[in-house]
């Protein structure tokens, strides 16, 4: 599963998780600046076979709004380091991989 992060997330994590979820990248990555950068990051992994990566709950909202592709990774509570979050996403790589057949549109991660 290739994830798209959003710009709540720091580019750095992409570096920390692209050996488990190859072809990875940042919105910023992906050149998706502008006023409706949620919207835009929703069609882009739509149209490119992403599935998002967000602390953000919109795009919660908009996969429950349309469903999916694409489907959303919500890292809740996302006030650790980069590090820390990419811990959290390497300890789920199983629950993610399962995730990706599922017919669920929304994994929420969430720290202990």
């Amino acid at each position: 599963m290739k994830l798209l992060l959003d710009f709540n997330l720091s580019p750095k994590l992409v570096d920390s998780i692209v050996d488990l979820f190859p072809g990875s990248m940042h919105g910023r990555t992906a050149g998706l600046h502008g006023e409706a950068r949620d919207e835009l990051i929703w069609r882009y992994a739509k149209q490119n076979g992403f599935a998002i990566l967000s602390a953000d709950y919109d795009f919660v909202e908009l996969a429950h709004q349309y469903g999916y592709p694409p489907k959303v990774i919500r890292l809740e509570s996302m006030n650790y380091p980069t590090k820390f979050a990419a811990g959290l996403l390497r300890a789920n790589a199983v629950l993610i991989a399962d995730f990706e057949t599922s017919e669920r549109s929304v994994l929420l991660l969430r720290t202990k």
